[in-house]
């Protein structure tokens, strides 16, 4: 099949059966894109979802139109855009004649409930996924004194970080953009203050 016709039909299989937007998606993404299509590694999959997530629009089509850049070009995005929106249109243009007549009704209402669960159970499987393939410093990567508090400190920051920008957005209503500035600052910095106490 032609590499972009492939990535069309990856992505609109995505868009329409994948119920509770980007998150729940982004499971389903990575077991096609970089597990059986070989498209992307996991390492590609990480770095697309952060800048998927730190521009503009929903994660699940930033997500498809940079696997698609990455994939086959300008070509490639659009088709992956293009596949993982059109069920989306097609079903709400269908849902919104339909959602008036039939959402008062029991079964629907116990039905979305079930699905609103199950999209619970993709999001914090993505979330562990994610995090297990996450780099995380090794103390051999660390060039300060070995045994020092700071080492030891520098180690445990990607879980400070993790922690610190949940705090932020769930519970203090920070915009997520600005916890991933500030965690990305934060890191940055600490890499430039280990890098020049090592040169000391």
């Amino acid at each position: 099949m032609n590499k972009k016709l492939d990535l069309f039909v990856t992505f609109f299989r995505i868009g329409a059966f994948t119920f509770g937007g980007g998150y729940a998606m982004v499971p389903l993404i990575k077991s096609e894109a970089a597990d059986k299509k070989g498209w992307i590694s996991e390492e590609d999959m990480l770095d697309i979802i952060a800048i998927a997530e730190s521009t503009p629009g929903p994660i699940a089509i930033n997500s498809a139109t940079f696997v698609g850049y990455k994939t086959a070009g300008v070509l490639g995005s659009a088709c992956a855009t293009l596949g993982v929106v059109l069920p989306s249109f097609l079903i709400i243009a269908l849902l919104g004649a339909l959602l008036d007549r039939f959402s008062s009704l029991k079964p629907v209402a116990y039905a979305f409930f079930g699905i609103r669960a199950g999209v619970l159970a993709l999001i914090i499987k993505a979330l562990i996924s994610m995090f297990k393939k996450c780099p995380k410093p090794t103390l051999k990567q660390l060039k300060t004194k070995e045994g020092s508090f700071i080492r030891y400190l520098y180690k445990a920051l990607p879980y400070i970080l993790m922690a610190l920008a949940f705090c932020l957005v769930a519970l203090m209503g920070v915009k997520s953009l600005w916890a991933l500035l500030l965690a990305a600052a934060i890191g940055l910095s600490s890499y430039l203050a280990m890098e020049g106490g090592a040169k000391k």
